[in-house]
């Protein structure tokens, strides 16, 4: 069969036109997937932006980690940062928790969040929304660390990633939850920060706690339950309040040299504490893993925990 110069050329224009087509096709689905959003936050409707390549989230750069985002900046005080997460974020340079709207500037988001209203420092929310479009999440949304997750997956477009990581926590924990059970059965235990010569001690619900009595369902001492829920605010307690604290085990967040703690275990109340006098108690470092209650962190805590406990 002979096929004319006339025809080859109209084969090759038509699959040219196809492949045009095909690719604007192409590029017009994408920018509909990729596109930015309109969401409502704590503060009213905001356009959320598509694939925000810097973002700073302070103090929520845990979640930004399990999602496999690296931040523009990581939340610090000073030169405290979360130490647990440094592996990931070793590189990443700081930025002060109360976010100076210079270097806020300096670290050129495209995207800024806030876990609450109260952490923005007061009048600043209009000028953060200068620099970049700023998220303030709803007190319901981050009241659970699953939820806060699952919300930043949806927003972010990595809700498999979210939910992948609940699940694998899930299945840590019920594992986890086993080996406590039997190392220690209905014993009980608390958690105690000492830090600038001051005594912190856990509610049920604050930070590792959770990972303590609602997880791994460790038992929570009667001082602990008569302690209620925490407030915003969390207040140092004296040394003498110690004294009815009735845990089997303690564990005890401390930085090396810690003033308090030579004063804590010169105390005849310290030395009265259940716990203390079955040597039972167990001494940390690094603080940063415990007053945190996001993915993982509490991995962390779940193996110090086991670590500690299961001989």
């Amino acid at each position: 069969m002979v096929i004319s110069k006339k025809s080859i050329f109209m084969f090759l224009s038509l699959a040219c036109l196809m492949l045009v087509l095909g690719a604007c096709g192409s590029n017009n689905s994408s920018k509909e997937t990729n596109s930015a959003q309109t969401v409502t936050d704590a503060v009213g409707e905001m356009e959320f932006p598509a694939n925000p390549e810097r973002v700073l989230a302070p103090n929520m750069e845990d979640y930004l980690v399990t999602l496999g985002i690296t931040p523009a900046a990581q939340w610090s005080i000073g030169t405290t940062v979360h130490t647990y997460l440094q592996d990931e974020l070793k590189d990443v340079p700081l930025i002060s928790w109360d976010m100076p709207i210079e270097d806020v500037i300096d670290a050129e988001p495209d995207l800024i969040m806030f876990e609450s209203e109260a952490a923005i420092q007061e009048g600043m929310y209009e000028e953060y929304k200068k620099v970049a479009p700023t998220y303030v999440f709803k007190s319901d949304d981050t009241a659970d660390w699953r939820k806060q997750l699952t919300v930043m997956g949806e927003l972010f477009g990595k809700e498999e990633a979210a939910k992948t990581a609940i699940d694998e926590y899930d299945q840590k924990i019920e594992d986890a939850k086993a080996q406590v059970k039997e190392a220690i059965g209905d014993e009980s235990a608390a958690l105690i920060w000492v830090t600038g010569g001051q005594f912190f001690v856990f509610e049920g619900d604050r930070y590792a706690s959770n990972v303590l009595y609602k997880d791994l369902g460790i038992t929570m001492p009667t001082y602990i339950k008569d302690l209620g829920n925490s407030q915003e605010v969390w207040q140092a307690i004296s040394l003498e309040a110690l004294a009815d604290l009735d845990a089997d085990h303690l564990f005890i967040m401390a930085a090396a040299n810690e003033e308090g703690i030579e004063t804590l275990e010169n105390s005849s109340v310290y030395k009265s504490i259940p716990a203390v006098e079955k040597d039972q108690v167990y001494f940390f470092e690094d603080s940063s893993n415990w007053t945190m209650n996001a993915k993982t962190a509490n991995d962390v805590t779940i193996d110090l925990v086991l670590k500690s406990l299961v001989k």
